[in-house]
């Protein structure tokens, strides 16, 4: 008998689960959506530094002047700079070219070697419009040396200087102030730097 009641209530247990009873399904959905923008933007780069044409004589302006305080031992120095007048960027290079002329225009005697042999002479110097770049040059206005006259003045008193540019053509600059070059124009010029 206890194992009929104990039948019984087993069957009354399981006919109530299964009567009104539910059951609650959560289904989970999950969605991914993929947004694809695409942005164009334009840079514009800012104009090179570096100047890519030789500077010609007609683009430049130029003086060559006295270096205060520069003299002694017989020696003075010159600044020759060149100023880009034109309204391009253009660049000069190296040891200036050079001709010394009288006040008449008449040539002198000019010779032009490096202040410091073995130093780089082909670097360029970029010039944008009213940029400048110097070249100092050292040499004797007074020691006579071989080749000049030996009483008095040792060469004739230059005035002006014919510079050839780099990019071809050539501008005449005053000397400040004029003055003779001994030992047949010699002129040690210094490689053109930024001024």
């Amino acid at each position: 008998m206890r194992a009929a009641t104990l039948m019984l209530a087993t069957a009354g247990i399981l006919l109530a689960a299964g009567c009104g009873g539910s059951k609650t399904v959560t289904v989970t959905r999950t969605q991914t959506r993929t947004r694809t923008v695409t942005t164009t933007r334009t840079v514009t780069a800012p104009p090179s530094a570096a100047a890519s044409q030789p500077c010609t004589g007609s683009m430049l302006h130029g003086t060559f002047r006295v270096v205060e305080g520069s003299a002694g031992a017989g020696q003075i120095s010159y600044a020759l700079t060149l100023t880009n007048a034109s309204r391009q960027a253009c660049f000069v290079s190296g040891l200036p070219v050079v001709q010394l002329l009288s006040a008449s225009g008449a040539a002198l005697p000019t010779n032009v070697s490096a202040a410091h042999p073995g130093e780089q002479t082909a670097a360029k110097v970029s010039l944008a419009p009213g940029g400048s770049a110097t070249a100092e040059a050292r040499f004797s206005p007074d020691v006579p040396g071989v080749g000049d006259q030996q009483g008095g003045q040792c060469q004739p008193t230059a005035a002006l200087m014919r510079v050839t540019a780099t990019g071809g053509g050539t501008l005449v600059v005053p000397l400040q102030p004029p003055t003779s070059v001994c030992e047949k124009g010699s002129l040690r010029f210094d490689v053109f730097t930024g001024a």
